[in-house]
């Protein structure tokens, strides 16, 4: 018999006010008796002689000391010779408060400790009986799994499913679906209904968790809202990045406080009168006056109303990188188009190749498909380099195309209060210092309000007047191209689409089934961001649709986009291949050959693919040495299932969709996946306030149309005597420019506890040699990746990365410090 003692550790920030549970937090019979927690061990084997569960071993931990930051409970249990290898432990809360539990270590075996990675919070017992059960760190696949820990391991699943019903509390540890009916509210005002995202044909969109709350008493197809959002308590921020996103929210939202008090009670569509009025946001900052002077909470979001008991204060933001570098960056043709390769929304550019550019629309309504950008146009502003076809044969033509997304919502805009919409197209040539050059700007408005279709180009130009035309149809182009990046390149592509894989991931994939723990790290903290989204960010009159020019149709145009939206061309090489900005050849580095050699977002991308997937294939080569254990393994197989015809259940019988049948397409799914959750979101996320914190940049919003639209002599007048006048009040008011300026602050902001891809190991990995070995390979190629970024960013011949004033391209370097870096590349949709 051995004498084995159990060490349960808690992080002491995690455990919600420590002092308070070991003063108050204990049921009255735990605190006569000593009992903190109640522990079981599991035997993995069954009983030889019954064929049952052997009876497990039972104790209670306590003797509570504090080493550091962290608490520690003890027991101690006799473990007699034949109740064989520990498979598991159940834990009992005896507290009336939950707790985290980081892991339980078990000292006193021959073959040394036993440690069972827990990292999840307990609740009480008094609020949920039953017992949580962890898994020792060794990984099994389903048929694998030791006969007495088989029944435990379905248990498990069946809780994590739930029942659907009910509403969900904050104590629960259920994953299940819903579509997106949560986003508008419709009891408060009729004006504030939305559509159902997601379940119909016309506006199809990927499952959130959900939450079970009743519906709206207005509209039963809506959810009602309230205080909070459900997620699973283990999904919730741990307290460091609770607070951390806290403080830096309401510090950051502060800094749009007296814009907003100061604009709104003149005018809340009052633009900035000059462009000073904008650097001194950054200069001289801003008195806030006295609560009592405004009433402040007309104009604060609920994040920070309890600013009304401020005293005054400066409230400045900090000078964006850009901005730092060059005040004139935003102005600059050349800057304009190097952000479409190396900027924050690198996904849209795409190859020209047939010609005239058409639209896929019908033209019976949205009149005449062939684009306005004639070959006159082209081979004019190209000054005699070559011919539009031969350009076109020599892939130097490149267009960012939002004509067909924008076009058919620009009469349902034009309704609402405060901004505009045209469909665009934005064409560039590749010129020979391998530098992409502005040609021209398409802008079309359809015919409406008896109206016919009114269309016309606009190019960079040597006069006056067609340089601030070209000015503002660059002002338009940019809102455009913001909506996209928000909408669909960030929110959709990433947030979006990614919370059905960690809710099958949790349903399907038993927390000891290797494949669970390869994803584990890349699934943190998505649920509760996107919870808070819905709740701030996406949601009827919130700030995407106060800021952005689609207005309230914005999370309806995406639904749209989802519409063309496929698994497969989400692999970074697929994607690049699909905009026809590659084309495979296996003599090239990563087996692709770029068309425009200097893509600094496709060159570092790539070496963050491979990584990935050389990472991914060794670890499930390791597990699956034989193909025919992918498509045996029932567990994997409901996962990827579940995915497809559940999760994105609008898109189940959609092209891309890749066969789960082998090793090399199981790694093909799970690099798509961790390359979604690491690599595409850092490159579109964490160089939000460098280039979008001077809103001139990347404004959210054109909010006048262009004066040679139907010009009236007054329009006309007043541009051609002050057209910087004009930009300005196409540009974003003060309230919003402000209050974007200080949202993308704080999602440009790394917390203190952010795990970055290939920095740290998920416990289970060191416990397998070859795993470790793995992980450690993967580490180093980070490392490198790392240095091999900086030296691309002092080459000078890189003109995308290196120059006066440019911005190295930073966004894919792995490795960063906590705060507002511009660098970094956490295993999760984080943030």
């Amino acid at each position: 018999m051995a004498t084995v003692k159990a060490v349960v550790t808690g992080t002491l920030t995690l455990l919600s006010g420590l002092t308070d549970i070991i003063s108050a937090g204990l049921h009255p019979v735990s605190l006569v008796l000593g009992r903190d927690i109640h522990l079981e061990l599991v035997s993995s084997e069954l009983d030889p002689v019954s064929g049952l569960e052997k009876p497990t071993i039972e104790g209670y931990a306590h003797k509570m000391k504090k080493e550091d930051d962290e608490v520690k409970f003890e027991c101690e249990f006799k473990v007699n010779e034949g109740f064989g290898p520990v498979g598991a432990v159940l834990v009992e809360n005896e507290h009336t408060k939950d707790i985290f539990i980081k892991d339980i270590v078990l000292h006193g075996f021959p073959e040394g400790p036993v440690t069972i990675g827990c990292s999840s919070w307990v609740c009480s017992k008094f609020q949920d009986p039953k017992k949580r059960v962890f898994f020792i760190n060794k990984s099994f696949v389903p048929s694998e799994t030791p006969l007495g820990l088989r029944r435990l391991r379905e248990d498990e699943l069946e809780t994590l499913r739930g029942n659907g019903q009910g509403e969900r509390k904050t104590s629960d540890r259920i994953y299940d679906y819903d579509v997106y009916n949560d986003l508008g509210d419709p009891d408060s005002s009729l004006e504030e209904k939305r559509p159902v995202l997601g379940g119909s044909e016309k506006f199809p969109y990927p499952r959130r968790c959900r939450t079970g709350r009743p519906p709206c008493k207005s509209d039963p197809e809506s959810e009602s809202n309230g205080s909070s959002i459900y997620v699973p308590r283990d999904e919730a921020f741990s307290e460091v990045k609770n607070a951390t996103f806290t403080g830096k929210t309401v510090n950051s939202v502060l800094h749009a406080v007296l814009p907003a008090v100061h604009a709104a009670a003149i005018d809340t569509d009052l633009s900035f009168p000059f462009f000073t009025d904008i650097n001194e946001l950054y200069n001289d900052g801003i008195t806030l006056p006295k609560p009592q002077e405004k009433r402040l909470t007309d104009f604060i979001p609920s994040l920070i109303k309890s600013v009304q008991d401020a005293t005054e204060s400066v409230l400045k933001f900090e000078t964006p990188e850009a901005m730092q570098r060059d005040s004139f960056f935003w102005l600059r043709d050349e800057e304009f188009s190097r952000q479409t390769l190396a900027g924050i929304n690198p996904y849209t550019i795409q190859l020209v190749t047939e010609w005239p550019m058409k639209s896929k629309l019908d033209p019976s309504v949205y009149g005449p498909p062939e684009s306005a950008i004639t070959t006159e146009i082209v081979e004019y502003h190209i000054k005699g380099c070559m011919t539009v076809h031969e350009a076109i044969k020599q892939k130097k033509l490149f267009v960012i195309d939002y004509h067909d997304v924008f076009l058919p919502y620009v009469s349902a805009v034009r309704q609402l209060k405060g901004t505009t919409l045209y469909g665009s197209r934005t064409l560039f040539f590749l010129n020979p210092e391998r530098t992409l050059m502005p040609v021209a700007i398409e802008l079309t408005r359809p015919q409406m309000d008896g109206k016919p279709q009114w269309r016309q180009v606009f190019t960079p130009a040597n006069n006056g007047t067609g340089s601030w035309l070209w000015r503002l149809a660059k002002a338009h182009v940019l809102a455009h191209d913001s909506g996209v990046h928000q909408l669909i390149s960030h929110w959709l592509r990433t947030h979006c689409c990614a919370e059905p894989y960690v809710i099958a991931t949790n349903r399907q994939l038993s927390a000891m089934h290797p494949i669970y723990r390869l994803l584990h790290p890349h699934l943190r903290y998505t649920m509760q961001i996107n919870a808070l989204a819905r709740k701030y960010l996406i949601n009827s009159a919130g700030i995407i649709e106060n800021s952005f020019s689609p207005g309230k149709y914005s999370m309806e145009l995406s639904s749209v986009v989802y519409k063309q939206w496929q698994f497969d061309l989400q692999a970074l090489p697929k994607d690049l291949i699909h905009r026809g900005m590659a084309v495979a050849d296996s003599t090239a580095p990563h087996g692709l050959k770029l068309a425009i050699e200097d893509y600094p977002f496709a060159n570092d991308g790539l070496l963050i693919w491979d990584s990935l997937k050389e990472w991914v294939t060794d670890y499930v080569h390791h597990y699956y040495k034989d193909s025919s254990l992918v498509e045996s393994d029932r567990e994997l197989q409901s996962w990827w299932w579940e995915i497809r015809n559940v999760g994105h259940g609008d898109k189940k019988d959609a092209d891309g969709w890749p066969e789960l049948k082998t090793a090399s397409d199981l790694i093909e799914i799970l690099t798509t996946i961790a390359w979604v959750a690491s690599g595409h979101h850092a490159a579109v996320n964490f160089g939000q306030y460098a280039y979008a914190g001077y809103f001139p940049n990347r404004p959210t919003i054109a909010r006048t149309n262009m004066p040679v639209e139907d010009p009236t002599e007054a329009v006309m007048k007043d541009f051609m005597e002050r057209p910087e006048a004009t930009l300005l009040s196409c540009f974003p008011s003060q309230v919003q420019a402000t209050m974007v300026m200080a949202i993308l602050d704080v999602l440009s902001d790394h917390s203190p506890d952010e795990e970055y891809l290939g920095q740290y190991a998920e416990p289970a990995w060191k416990e397998d040699a070859a795993i470790k070995a793995a992980f450690d390979r993967f580490y180093g190629r980070m490392k490198g990746i790392d240095g091999i970024i900086d030296m691309r960013n002092d080459d000078p011949n890189l003109k995308n990365r290196n120059g006066a004033g440019v911005i190295p391209y930073k966004l894919l370097k792995p490795f960063s410090k906590e705060g507002v870096t511009g660098q970094g590349v956490p295993y999760s949709v984080s943030i």
